[in-house]
């Protein structure tokens, strides 16, 4: 029943009467995201980590400018350091377009290293009313071009009343006070095929500096509420003491607890640090499947076929202390259903189960001393992140 997910005092609603669709990462996500900027009439608000100047950069950049040229004011926010390969004419094209443009910049910064928060939500806004939010960055990697599919990735697309808390978090992020007041336009409702009417929602976002643990309570709620089955994808698997002591008390409980892991990842002492916890999670009964096809990189959990979360927070001490994050809440039984389907037939056809004998057996001393030695690492590492981008 959904009254097991409870909204604490601390809490806002959930907000009745928004469309949703689950999009996946590639062509689909890039085609509707040009599809919505180009059906812009008033404001788009854009926050992003890593906006790479490559095909799909490019063509995301084309669509911006074509809309600030015909009125549309863009507020356009990049995380400074894992942006920072933009060049300065790239940044100033931007510009020149009439584009607001600004950095979210950390503490301390070097070419490979910085110190202090990241803005690692990505959450686009279009005239307070077509939203994506998730955990795709604007770069080919992401896209499915010539050199390969696309890194496996999730956003969810609404439209609805959300829209107008999601530019109210951009607004306030962007620290623009001449738009305090959110403009009242006609929506406009784009030909999203499969979309789900009627869903209730609700914006999360982590940002320990600004004393906001929404998405981490939804996660231990999710835990300490689940009936019968929990599903989990995270590229980043590195959950601290307060997740794992609630996966263990779900788990006693007789939850059944899936994670979907990544079998290929773009960051080799992540991968090595989140099989260390393999055999912790085995104890507590947890099944593991690893994605080889192409690099994991999405972050989605669903539980019961009643309540989904999907956004950019990772389940490790990074997005829950040293990270903007926003992620989205779905109370909807159709909504989380199609996503459970989804996850499983993943996990059917594109995973490869990792059993404990499989693992005792693969995983030699070394290997194990070596996964030690990179969970130790990450723990001391929230706050500073040395040469990979996510």
């Amino acid at each position: 029943m959904f009254e097991r997910f409870r909204t604490s005092a601390k809490d806002a609603p959930y907000i009745a009467g928004t469309s949703v669709k689950l999009i996946r990462g590639g062509i689909e996500y890039f085609d509707l995201l040009e599809k919505m900027i180009s059906s812009a009439k008033h404001i788009i608000h854009f926050q992003m980590y890593i906006f790479d100047n490559d095909a799909t950069g490019q063509r995301i950049a084309t669509a911006l400018k074509d809309a600030s040229r015909r009125g549309v004011r863009i507020f356009l926010m990049l995380d400074a350091y894992a942006s920072k390969n933009l060049s300065k004419a790239f940044i100033q094209d931007l510009k020149d377009s009439g584009i607001r443009f600004h950095w979210f910049a950390p503490i301390l910064k070097g070419k490979k290293f910085y110190l202090g928060r990241r803005l690692h939500h990505k959450v686009i806004v279009i005239d307070s009313f077509n939203c994506l939010v998730g955990g795709l960055n604007i770069s080919d990697k992401y896209n499915d071009t010539e050199k390969g599919a696309a890194w496996l990735d999730w956003a969810l697309y609404s439209e609805g009343t959300i829209g107008t808390s999601l530019a109210g978090i951009c607004i306030r992020r962007f620290k623009t006070s001449r738009l305090s007041a959110i403009e009242t336009v006609k929506p406009t409702h784009l030909p999203v095929s499969g979309i789900v009417k009627n869903c209730e929602v609700r914006p999360r976002r982590n940002d320990w500096i600004g004393r906001r643990r929404e998405i981490s309570r939804s996660y231990v709620e999710m835990f300490n509420n689940a009936a019968d089955r929990i599903i989990i994808m995270s590229p980043y698997f590195l959950p601290g003491q307060m997740f794992r002591n609630s996966i263990k008390r779900a788990a006693k409980r007789g939850v059944s607890i899936k994670v979907i892991l990544a079998g290929v990842s773009d960051i080799g002492t992540s991968k090595y640090a989140e099989r260390y916890l393999y055999r912790w999670l085995f104890m507590n009964k947890v099944r593991i499947f690893e994605y080889n096809k192409t690099v994991l990189h999405g972050k989605i959990a669903v539980c019961d076929s009643k309540w989904m979360t999907i956004g950019s927070y990772n389940l490790n001490n990074l997005s829950a202390y040293a990270s903007v994050e926003l992620n989205i809440d779905v109370k909807n039984p159709t909504m989380a259903l199609n996503t459970e389907n989804c996850l499983t037939e993943i996990m059917d056809n594109h995973c490869e189960e990792i059993t404990e004998e499989k693992y005792h057996r693969t995983t030699g001393w070394l290997a194990r001393v070596m996964q030690k030695l990179a969970y130790n690492l990450l723990r001391l590492a929230a706050f500073i992140v040395i040469k990979k981008r996510e």
